[in-house]
Order: structure tokens, then sequence, then C-alpha cells
């Protein structure tokens, strides 16, 4: 039988990667058998550039309607193509643009501190003096001997204990260390190590993951550690990773690696920069939303997905270390927070737990602005909750010159009598992020460029200054656009524009999250006025212009004094979670009372979200 013909792709690099694949493989498939991390934030539709390469060898593959469309022909005739869409028939040789080398990436890790009523994280530690279990005769009863020593009966004992107290109770030492979490004898340890208490607190997003290391004696932060989530190569939204998930059964337990292998990777600098070890964490409570609980736990995400859009699982979670392949002592309890719903998942919870809006005499708004956008309205009275899929355009994905908060991305942007901006890091910009495109788009309707309805005026009124109406031009596939950054300032020999097609963007996205607002609003018999203070969580929402997310309806029109910017509330309940079996508990009580407002169940959703794509007058 002959041999099925391969072809093979070689991607270039510090460390060049080759691999053979059957012929009218993508290159985005032939780099996932590679192990070659590309961007694919649109999940692989053809619908943004992210996953862009260069064909250094071979013939290029012929380009697509998609590549005319997010590449252009300049970019198409110095060969670069769509890695999703790019089928290749013949060796080749290619390089990922733009580079996956970004630096500098604005990751908010910080939030509002909030503590716990009491630290009782339920793990502790019993100093064992004097003990000599070499009297006895065989291991089992050394065990025994250890357990009448300490000061309380124990409730049960995890083999590792049994197997570490073991090995150690042959000779064993002057003192010794027991660990016990909820009654239950997890570790037995030489010596004194009572000092030495730490759990790992860590929120799993779309986008970015952020773990925080404890000491659990004190409550006291020890380390703050964060990456970006691995898995955007598969998608930059969850829909883009349940399709991925859904297209074949290996596909959960690849996106699971992904993000067990980030967060193994954080747990290493965590304690790198604490100075300890990570034998010495001994609780892991995670939080994220449903797609990332699941996968997280390698679970299916299918059925949040489609219709009813359920998850497998709401209630809290505990499975030890080893189930999930983190690189801790195999018993280590980790703790996963409830969900509410099918998009509604433990990070909204830690959200309320942090933000305490369970325990507010008066009705907020909290909202935690990402990919997928948590909103949640209450009091100590009723709190309700949706998920608004703003998708990926306000972190700068899907956007023509759209990167993440990370070197050289304007953040700020200000449109008067010419236009002025911020770049991360200095130098010359090479992109624009979410918080720079609200302000670009802000300033676009203050300057009367942009109208009400989103259109970007090619001839816009007199009023109008001359130096802010010369950077008004018509790209090559005829849409307008506003030249934001000319190409001799910029850092890649290219006017930096935003686009039509960028402001359609940015109005889907903030017309997803607020019309989420409004319905949560309507569902409690709210209106704005009612709100007694906004605050805004996530990454996005804690880097944004307020009086540029008021301008474009993003946020309710409230008193910039009445809207607070709370952090990382997520990150912040999954320490509280730590900290405190209490406030574990109280997650779980949070989850059962928030009430779920499905948006696409409200009989007058669509418009209501017609009239939130639009900006205010």
């Amino acid at each position: 039988m002959a041999e099925s013909r391969t072809v093979h792709v070689t991607f270039e690099g510090k460390l060049p990667r080759r691999v053979a694949v059957p012929p009218g493989t993508t290159l985005l498939e032939a780099a996932h058998a590679a192990g070659v991390s590309i961007e694919a934030t649109c999940g692989g539709r053809g619908r943004c550039r992210s996953c862009r390469v260069q064909i250094r060898g071979g013939p290029a593959p012929p380009p697509t309607l998609a590549d005319r469309l997010q590449l252009g022909e300049d970019e198409i005739h110095e060969r670069f193509r769509l890695a999703c869409q790019a089928a290749v028939w013949e060796d080749v040789v290619v390089a990922v643009a733009p580079p996956r080398e970004e630096r500098a990436f604005q990751i908010l890790t910080e939030a509002r501190r909030t503590a716990p009523e009491v630290v009782d994280p339920g793990v502790r530690k019993v100093l064992v003096r004097g003990f000599s279990g070499a009297r006895a005769e065989t291991a089992g009863a050394r065990m025994e001997e250890l357990l009448r020593a300490l000061p309380e009966p124990v409730k049960g004992v995890e083999v590792e204990a049994i197997r570490s107290g073991s090995l150690l109770l042959r000779a064993p030492p002057e003192v010794v260390t027991a660990v016990l979490y909820e009654g239950r004898l997890l570790q037995v340890e030489a010596g004194d190590t009572t000092q030495e208490l730490f759990g790992f607190a860590v929120d799993v997003g779309t986008t970015t993951v952020v773990g925080y290391l404890l000491d659990l004696r004190e409550g006291e932060v020890r380390a703050t550690v964060a990456a970006l989530n691995p898995q955007s190569s598969y998608g930059g939204d969850l829909m883009s990773r349940i399709s991925f998930a859904q297209q074949d059964p290996g596909n959960v337990r690849r996106l699971q690696a992904r993000a067990i292998q980030c967060v193994n990777g954080l747990l290493e600098e965590a304690c790198e920069k604490a100075g300890t070890s990570r034998d010495r964490i001994y609780k892991v409570v995670v939080v994220g939303n449903t797609v990332m609980h699941h996968l997280f736990l390698g679970l299916d995400p299918s059925s949040v997905g489609q219709a009813p859009y359920l998850p497998v699982v709401r209630t809290p979670v505990r499975v030890r270390a080893q189930e999930v392949g983190l690189r801790l002592p195999p018993q280590t309890p980790v703790l996963l927070l409830p969900l509410v719903a099918g998009f509604v998942g433990a990070d909204a919870v830690g959200m309320v737990l942090a933000t305490r809006v369970f325990e507010s005499p008066q009705v907020r708004l909290a909202v935690d602005i990402g990919t997928n956008a948590e909103v949640v309205i209450g009091s100590r009275a009723r709190i309700a909750a949706c998920s608004a899929p703003a998708g990926p355009a306000l972190e700068g994905a899907q956007i023509r010159w759209g990167m993440r908060a990370a070197q050289g991305a304007v953040d700020r942007v200000w449109i008067e009598a010419d236009v002025r901006y911020h770049v991360i890091g200095g130098g010359a910009p090479t992109g624009i992020c979410g918080s720079g495109l609200v302000d670009a788009v802000a300033g676009l309707l203050e300057a009367g460029i942009l109208e009400p309805s989103g259109r970007l005026l090619v001839d816009p009124p007199t009023r109008v200054p001359g130096s802010v109406r010369r950077r008004i031009t018509v790209l090559p596939d005829g849409q307008p656009a506003f030249v934001l950054v000319p190409r001799e300032e910029s850092g890649v020999g290219e006017d930096i524009v935003v686009t039509q097609t960028d402001i359609r963007q940015v109005q889907l996205a903030k017309g997803a999250i607020r019309s989420g607002i409004t319905v949560v609003e309507r569902y409690l018999d709210l209106e704005d006025r009612d709100l007694a203070g906004v605050l805004l969580a996530g990454a996005f929402g804690n880097y944004l212009h307020l009086p540029s997310a008021i301008r474009i309806g993003l946020v309710p029109p409230l008193p910039q004094e009445r809207i607070v910017y709370v952090g990382n509330a997520a990150g912040m309940g999954a320490q509280l979670v730590l900290l405190s079996e209490r406030e574990g508990r109280r997650a779980e009580e949070l989850a059962r009372r928030i009430e779920y407002v499905p948006l696409a169940a409200q009989p007058d959703f669509q418009e209501v979200f017609l009239r939130s794509v639009r900006f205010p007058e």
C-alpha cells in the first residue's frame, strides 16, 4: 500500500519547528500540530488579522476573500496570508507575524482590598515535639502513635500523609509538623515548618490568567503573577473555544493542558518571588467564567454553547492537585467556586463576594468588562445578573491596528485642535489597544466626525479643525478611516488608522454590554437614576477613561464620583475564599441567591440591543 503524501511546514523562530501534515492542512492547524502559538482571536474564521503569517519559502497559497478583506493587496503581494485560511499543498517556510514576543503587557492584578471577617483558611499546622515513633514496630503503629500525639482526633488521613509519614517516622526527628485541612491529615513534615503556610488564588480569564500567593497565617499577599491565557491560539472568545472543543474529543484535553501549563508556570514564578517552594502550598482556589471553569477541569463545555446553555456542574467543585495536573503535592485541595448559570460563572460570584454588593443597602451595578462581560445589579434585598458577549474588540482584537495593552500600544487619545496620544512604554506606536480605541471613538463623536449611528463622515462639518479634517481618508477597500498616527510617526511604517469597520466592532461590543445593563435594570424594575454607584472591574474596565466610556454610552451616565474602579474583583473573591472557609460557604449561598437573567430570552432584547448600539447624541 502506497504511503499517503505529506507536506512539510517549517516555522521560523529562535527554535525553528518543522512538522509534516497532510496536503490541504491550514497553516493554523499545522501550527497547532507543531506546538507553535499563533494568535487566532476570531477562532479561525477569517474575521481578524491576528493569525497573519508570511510565506518565506515555497509557494504562497492563493489568497482567499478573507485574506483580501483583512490584509489588503499590499500585504498579499508581500506574501502575507491568514494562517486560518491558507491551505498548504507543497513544502513551505513560514514566519509568524506579528511576533509573539510582545512585551510589557498591562495585565490587571490589583483589586480593592477586602479582608475576610476572620482569617480561617481551613488549613493549619500542628507542631509535635518529642515524638519517638521509632519505638513502634510497624509503619502503621508509628502513624497511630503520631495521630495520638496530635492535640485532637483527625477526621481522616490522606494517602500522601501516610506515605510521607511512614518514610519520615522510620528515623523520626525530634520535631515533626502535621498539616491538616478541615480536620484531615494532609502531610507530615520534618522539623518545624509552621511559619510556612501558603495558598494560591488564581483567576483564569479568557484573555489573561492572574495568580496570588498568600500567607495563610496572616492573610497577606506574598507574590502576584500574571500571564496571557495560551488558549487564545484556539480563539479569542468563548464561543471560538467551545467550537474548537467540539471539533475533536481530544481538543478539550488540549485546551485544559494549555490552562494547566500556564497556572503551573505562575506557581513556579510566584514561589520564586516569595522565596518558598511549591511543597509549602496547601490550598488552591480557582475562579473563572463557566467555559474556563469547565476547561480547567477538563470538562466538555459544549452544553454551555447551545440552548438551553447549561453548565455540566454548578455547585462548588473540589479536586486534588494531581487530578488536574498541577505541580503541587498530589493531595493539595483545589477548590473551584460555584457557578450561577451557563455564562455567569465563578468569576461573577467572586466579584459579588469581593465588592460586597450583597451587603449594600443601596442598589449598585458591578460590571466586569472583558471578552465576556458579567453584569450584576443588586443590594442586600435582591441581586440579578447576566452575561453580555462583548467579544474581544475592546481588548484590541478584530481591529485593523488593534493589539493588547502592551508596549507600543496607543492607550489614550485626545482629539481637539489636532490629535494627541499616549503610547505604553513610550516610543513610536505600533497599534491601538481597547482604552485608546474608546478614547478615539469618543473624540470622533465630540469632534462631529462620527454620527450617533456610527457612520464615519468623509465630509464632516466645517467646524472641524483643518488639521483634524485632513486625517480623514478612504482606504483602498472603499471604507472611510481616520488616521490616528501618520506613517512618519508610527513604528510600523504605515498609517495607524481607525476604520469604519473598527467603529462597528466597538458599537457591537458596547451595545452588548449596555443592553445587558438595561435588561437587568428592567428585570429589577430599575432605571439608571436608581443606581447608587457603578463598580468597574476587570482589566479593560480599570484602564478605561471614564469620560470616554460615558460619552460612547458604555456605562450609565452617572456623575463620575459615583463610578469606582475596583480592579480584579474576581481575583479578590478567590483570595477571600482562600483565606476564609466562611467566605467559601457565603460564595455558595450567593450563587444560589443571584437571579440569572438570560438576555436571549427577553422578548424585547433585539430592540434594546439596537438602541444600545447607537452612540448618545
